[in-house]
């Protein structure tokens, strides 16, 4: 099978040894196993090949890391309750829970959705890659709302075809600071990582990053905030709140692409995938899923509109 590339930036105030960071952030390895990646040439700091364990790495450097897959971690089962949406032979549509990491990863291989799934339907260990079984689409940690997974190879094929045809209708509720230059609008610009800040997403020019398009129109306007439904024409890491951020209306409470003060009470970002159109495997037309905006993001429009 092939390796896994591990993707991790380094985000100390000092240096510190290679060895050491991927030893912190790749707790499923031992020691010994990190150093022989290593030696053999699997990692990469800032796109060269570094070979030596005690390598310094400085503030901000890209490590890349190739890991060999008989070295991961067992992929653990685990009994997370789950809000299905609909579910047959082939699929299963849920309403992903903010907090809830999508699949195990560098430093994370417990708690996930992928840990839940092949709890309560262990066919799906063997589907599509082994470290992230059934999973042909992704929603950042703090993103609630509508997800599809697939329980066979046959479905997971058809799926992961159908994405990168982006036929498939994505669409989110976003409630953002302040007001979008126009209240319905097109944003198109090519998006890749911040060369200032590498755990960052940025608008980037020229020939950088990759083609993203989002398009989005007001659903309803507060003193201080705005609630948008916003749709995906293309599936770039963190592509909402980047494209909100650079339009000037952050999505409210994200801390990252956002403003540094709290303008609303809430432990997470306000970004809520609300529905997904897409044709399932064995089916000629299209079906339409909605997940509810849940209870704590719904509370805090109610108390939008009373003040």
């Amino acid at each position: 099978m092939n390796p896994e590339q591990m993707e991790l930036t380094f985000s100390g105030t000092s240096a510190m040894r290679l060895d050491k960071f991927l030893a912190e952030n790749l707790p499923g390895l031992s020691r010994a196993k990190l150093q022989t990646i290593i030696s053999s040439g699997a990692v990469e700091v800032n796109g060269k090949v570094i070979t030596k364990q005690a390598f310094k790495l400085d503030p901000g450097d890209a490590v890349k890391a190739l890991i060999p897959e008989e070295a991961k971690q067992e992929l653990e089962s685990q009994d997370i309750n789950l809000d299905v949406l609909y579910h047959d032979k082939n699929v299963i549509v849920l309403n992903k829970a903010a907090g809830l990491v999508v699949h195990p990863g560098a430093g994370n291989f417990e708690n996930t959705l992928v840990n839940a799934l092949v709890y309560h339907w262990p066919e799906i260990a063997e589907v599509g890659e082994p470290s992230r079984p059934g999973i042909v689409h992704r929603l950042d940690k703090d993103t609630s709302g509508v997800m599809i997974a697939a329980r066979t190879n046959e479905a997971y094929k058809w799926l992961v075809k159908e994405f990168k045809s982006r036929r498939p209708k994505k669409t989110y509720l976003a409630l953002v600071d302040g007001r979008p230059p126009t209240p319905t609008g097109r944003i198109e610009t090519r998006i890749g990582r911040d060369e200032k800040n590498r755990q960052r997403m940025a608008v980037v020019y020229g020939d950088k990053g990759r083609k993203a398009v989002t398009e989005y129109f007001t659903v309803n306007e507060y003193p201080e905030h705005t609630l948008l439904e916003v749709s995906l024409l293309s599936g770039r890491t963190h592509q909402i709140r980047v494209h909100l951020a650079f339009l000037g209306c952050p999505v409210a409470g994200d801390r990252i692409y956002g403003r540094r003060k709290k303008t609303i009470e809430t432990d997470r970002f306000f970004l809520h995938a609300h529905r997904l159109a897409i044709i399932l495997p064995e089916d000629k037309t299209e079906r339409e899923f909605v997940a509810p905006l849940p209870a704590n993001l719904g509370n805090l429009l109610e108390q939008l509109r009373s003040n």
